[in-house]
């Protein structure tokens, strides 16, 4: 397994690239979690607080580049707040992904 951001090659058990801090996976993530992927740039905080205060409207997905399912939750009023339900899960939990398919996982601003 090798960091994302350096390059560095890393042992199975990495949490963080110990040449240039990134993270390459969270403990406790949600099940499916594949370290394959990267971890997204975007906020977790920020992502969670939209889907909270604006999910209804899609923000959170408009926020990390989800615009087509943006648009659809917009129109559907966040499917009927079942949709917005899940995706709060799976910020929570760490499964959300952006629209490039990296994780949502640093909780910084």
């Amino acid at each position: 397994m090798f960091c994302v951001n350096c390059g560095k090659e890393l042992s199975n058990q990495a949490v963080y690239c110990p040449n240039c801090g990134h993270p390459v996976r969270a403990s406790g993530m949600a099940p499916g979690y594949r370290a394959d992927k990267t971890v997204s740039p975007y906020s977790r905080l920020a992502t969670l607080l939209f889907c909270l205060l604006l999910g209804f409207f899609g923000v959170h997905r408009f926020y990390v580049g989800k615009v087509g399912t943006g648009i659809l939750m917009l129109i559907t009023i966040g499917g009927l707040g079942i949709w917005v339900a899940i995706d709060f899960i799976l910020i929570v939990v760490g499964g959300f992904t952006d629209a490039d398919g990296r994780y949502i996982l640093d909780w910084q601003v």
